[in-house]
């Protein structure tokens, strides 16, 4: 018998959603209030952030090719946009909409172990503002 595998646009939001799924729930409350002083004074706004290796942790927890893949990702964003990606932008590439198809084409590359297709994806990755040195 056949084993059939679905097309990555079928696969890739149910990867992001359990992938966020899973990571969210060892990151910080976003939010809060206290039902007696209203909300809770806001720190600096990366004091609460995931450190980036435990949120990589988690996803190669997960998912070793997704780990993979967001590694990939992350050097391509360093090497094109000139700055390092925060967890909170990672965060949101994995979880808006579908997901980023960069990232989510770099993490089946990574699963299928295709040194081209990550090629390819790496070279697609998008600075923030559309911007590309």
């Amino acid at each position: 018998m056949k084993h059939r595998t679905a097309p990555m646009s079928r696969l890739a939001p149910r990867l992001a959603a359990v992938v966020l799924a899973a990571a969210s729930a060892a990151l910080p409350a976003w939010g809060q209030t206290s039902p007696a002083r209203g909300p809770l004074p806001k720190s600096d706004a990366h004091a609460d952030e995931m450190p980036l290796d435990d949120y990589l942790g988690l996803l190669q927890q997960i998912a070793p090719a997704a780990e993979a893949g967001a590694r990939a990702y992350l050097a391509a964003f360093q090497r094109r946009c000139g700055h390092p990606m925060r967890t909170s932008e990672l965060r949101r590439a994995l979880s808006q909409g579908d997901g980023d198809p960069v990232l989510l084409g770099l993490i089946r590359a990574s699963h299928l172990r295709d040194a081209a297709g990550e090629a390819q994806w790496t070279r697609q990755v998008r600075c923030p503002g559309g911007s590309t040195p």
